[in-house]
């Protein structure tokens, strides 16, 4: 697929998810951005602004299946991957598997279930495979989770490990709408649910194919360099107790390599990383403990890093 196809693409289902979700555009390119560079999502916000309907919309929109578990506490790995039952009518073993064997998981206040059944999603989200009493089944292809969490209500909850919230690709926030986007919501959802009857615009075929061909996109050394500095630099300032990882590299440039096609380029500028580096990087940090108490405190590092570092020319980027 060409990279003008997967800007094609990525605007067919922008466009088509907007008719159910109402000016939420940064946050529809967003979770476009983290499927098609095949990462995962973590969306955080209060109950009701749409975060359940916006994955709905999404896996709608490319004729996937999408399945939603509820997390809680009493929620087992099992639940998630499946179970080998016995079936007594043929006499043998059978594979029942669970919601993961889907393509677009939405995992619902993933912080409320316990870190036992948090990590089941670790192999998943890393290795697109599940392994069930010795055996390995690899999972359908694309394979995207989108979790949601409660950020204000604390209680019962367990906080996501940073090993698992290394596997997420982004955080996003979805925010409350302003009032005219209000106003839009309930004359949109007066009659009907528009969910109801929103049609696809493309297929997983596609999608795949997207995913095959997004990192075609030019990237210039001095950028290359530029990204990891960054990363390092998380590692040593003031306020970091645990810096990103490698992983947090790799996440980001692949991140800005999606947001260049996305702004009609096949090459990446300095402005695609600062645009990518927060929703990337602040969920990565581990703060120190003064520091943590600080509302978007992690935001606030990454900007502060931006600011201060030196930026490769745009002539320079071009010419990747």
């Amino acid at each position: 697929m060409p990279l003008s196809g997967i800007r094609l693409l990525a605007q067919n289902v922008k466009n088509n998810i907007s008719k159910v979700i109402v000016g939420k555009e940064s946050v529809i390119d967003h979770l476009l951005i983290a499927l098609i560079a095949s990462g995962h999502v973590l969306l955080e916000d209060v109950p009701g602004t749409g975060k359940t309907m916006l994955a709905k919309a999404m896996a709608k929109s490319l004729r996937c299946s999408c399945k939603r578990i509820q997390f809680t506490p009493d929620l087992l790995p099992s639940d998630l991957s499946g179970i080998n039952y016995y079936n007594q009518k043929e006499g043998e073993f059978q594979f029942r598997p669970g919601p993961v064997f889907t393509n677009i998981l939405l995992a619902d206040e993933i912080n409320r279930a316990t870190p036992r059944t948090q990590s089941s999603l670790l192999e998943c989200m890393e290795e697109r495979q599940v392994s069930i009493d010795g055996e390995t089944r690899t999972l359908s292809r694309p394979f995207m989770v989108i979790a949601t969490q409660n950020p204000v209500e604390n209680q019962g909850t367990f906080p996501l490990p940073e090993a698992q919230l290394d596997r997420f690709l982004l955080k996003v926030r979805m925010g409350y709408p302003s009032r005219e986007h209000g106003v839009d919501i309930l004359k949109r959802f007066k009659h009907d649910n528009p969910l109801d009857t929103l049609e696809s615009v493309a297929d997983a075929e596609e999608l795949i194919a997207a995913q095959k061909a997004y990192s075609q996109v030019n990237v210039h050394d001095d950028l290359l360099d530029y990204v990891v500095q960054l990363v390092e630099r998380t590692r040593s300032h003031p306020d970091v107790a645990l810096g990103a990882s490698p992983r947090g590299s790799q996440s980001l440039l692949k991140a800005v390599q999606v947001h260049a096609i996305l702004q009609g380029r096949d090459y990446v500028l300095p402005d695609d990383i600062k645009a990518m580096a927060k929703p990337v990087l602040a969920h990565r940090l581990l703060l120190k403990h003064a520091t943590r108490l600080k509302e978007n405190a992690a935001e606030a590092v990454v900007d502060q890093l931006l600011r201060e570092m030196p930026v490769p020319t745009e002539t320079v980027a071009k010419n990747g």
